[in-house]
C-alpha cells in the first residue's frame, strides 16, 4: 500500500479545501470500497480527508413527502428508517440486498453511490484494464465477461482504450435513479444538485472516469422527492448466491395503476450497464396501456432490443427481461389486493 497522509477537516468546506489541493487525494466516508482498494494497490491516495462525521447522518422531512438522506447515514440504519420502508419499499429492500450486515453498518448513503464501477479486470493489477490503468485495454472482452454490461458499453476490442463493459454494483443507486433522486453536492465553487440521472456516466471515450463529479466535490445528502405511489414498490435482485455478491440482474420499480391501467411507472435496471440503466422505453411503452403479463413483457423486450450482449453474457437478455415482468406482476397483483 503507498504511504498516504490522513486529515481530518472540521467542516466540509474545510474538506473540500484540503483536497482540492490534493489532486490524487480521496475522501474516506466508511472506507468498505476505498480501503479495500488500497490494500490491492489498485487505489492509490497520498491524502485521505476523513468526512464520515462532517456531513449529515440523519434523515429528514421534505416540504413534498420526501426525505433528505444525508451523506453520512449508515445503510443499515437508513434501511431500518420507518419512513423510507413504509414510502419507499424499494429503497429499503436495495439496502438490504447489497453487501453484508456487517458492512452496512458501516457503508454511508454517499460513499455507496461513488463505490467504483469495477470488475475482476480492474482489481487485478496484473491485467489490462482501462479503468484501472487507462490505455491498457480490456481483458474482459476476450476474457470472464458473465457479469458484464449488456446495455451501453464501449467495447471496440480488447486492445481499445476506449472499451469497458463493467458493470455498476450499487443496489442503492438503482433505486434511487427509479425515484429521481438529488444529490446535493459541495465543490470549491460553492453548492449544486445533480439529478441521480446525471450523477453516474457511461464509459465513452474515458472509461476511467464513473461519475460526472469534479475532483474534490463532497456530497453532502440526497434528496428523495416526495411520490406518493411509491408506497407500491418493488426492489428484486438476482445473484450467483443469496447474500454478498453483485447483482446479475436487478429491478427497481413502482408503480401508478388506475384499475387495470398503468397510469405511471418508474423502472431501473442494475447489473447490465456501466452506470444504473433508466428504463424509459419500456417506461413510454407502458404508460396508459393495460397491466397485464403481455404488456409488461413487450415492454421489457423492447427495453432490451438495444442490448449487445458479449459471448457468455446473452443469457442476460431474457433474465432481465423475466426479472422485470416479474416484478411488475407482483407490484399490480399487490395493488389489487
Amino acid at each position: 500500500m503507498r504511504e498516504f497522509r490522513y486529515e481530518k477537516a472540521t467542516d466540509p468546506a474545510g474538506a473540500v479545501a484540503l483536497l482540492a489541493d490534493a489532486p490524487e487525494g480521496a475522501y474516506l466516508g466508511g472506507g468498505t470500497n476505498l480501503v479495500d482498494l488500497m490494500r490491492l494497490g489498485v487505489a492509490t491516495p497520498d491524502v485521505l480527508v476523513d468526512v464520515r462525521r462532517l456531513t449529515s447522518d440523519q434523515v429528514e422531512e421534505l416540504p413534498d413527502g420526501g426525505l433528505r438522506i444525508g451523506a453520512a447515514v449508515p445503510n443499515a440504519d437508513l434501511a431500518a428508517d420507518l419512513r423510507v420502508r413504509q414510502r419507499y419499499p424499494l429503497l429499503a429492500q436495495a439496502l438490504l440486498a447489497g453487501a453484508s450486515g456487517q458492512l452496512r453498518n458501516r457503508a454511508t448513503t454517499g460513499g455507496n453511490l461513488l463505490q467504483r464501477t469495477r470488475c475482476t479486470y480492474f482489481t487485478d493489477t496484473t491485467q489490462p484494464c482501462n479503468k484501472r490503468a487507462p490505455g491498457s485495454g480490456c481483458g474482459a472482452v476476450t476474457g470472464l465477461h458473465r457479469n458484464h454490461a449488456v446495455l451501453g458499453a464501449t467495447d471496440e476490442g480488447p486492445d481499445s482504450p476506449h472499451t469497458c463493459v463493467a458493470t455498476h454494483p450499487s443496489d442503492l443507486a438503482v433505486a434511487l435513479r427509479a425515484l429521481d433522486a438529488e444529490v446535493r453536492v459541495l465543490g470549491r465553487d460553492g453548492e449544486r444538485t445533480v439529478a441521480m440521472a446525471d450523477l453516474h456516466r457511461l464509459p465513452g471515450e474515458d472509461p476511467a472516469r464513473d461519475t460526472t463529479l469534479a475532483h474534490g466535490e463532497l456530497i453532502t445528502a440526497i434528496d428523495v422527492p416526495g411520490l406518493p405511489w411509491a408506497v407500491r414498490s418493488r426492489y428484486r435482485k438476482v445473484r450467483d448466491r443469496a447474500s454478498y455478491a453483485f447483482a446479475l440482474i436487478s429491478v427497481a420499480a413502482a408503480m401508478d395503476l388506475d384499475g387495470s391501467t398503468v397510469r405511471d411507472v418508474r423502472i431501473a435496471l442494475g447489473g447490465v450497464a456501466h452506470a444504473p440503466w433508466r428504463a424509459t422505453v419500456a417506461e413510454d411503452a407502458l404508460r396508459g396501456g393495460p397491466a397485464t403479463e403481455e404488456a409488461f413483457t413487450a415492454a421489457a423486450e423492447a427495453e432490451l432490443a438495444a442490448a449487445h450482449p458479449l459471448p457468455d453474457n446473452a443469457f442476460k437478455v431474457p433474465m432481465a427481461t423475466s426479472t422485470l415482468v416479474r416484478t411488475l406482476l407482483q407490484i399490480s397483483a399487490e395493488a389489487r389486493a
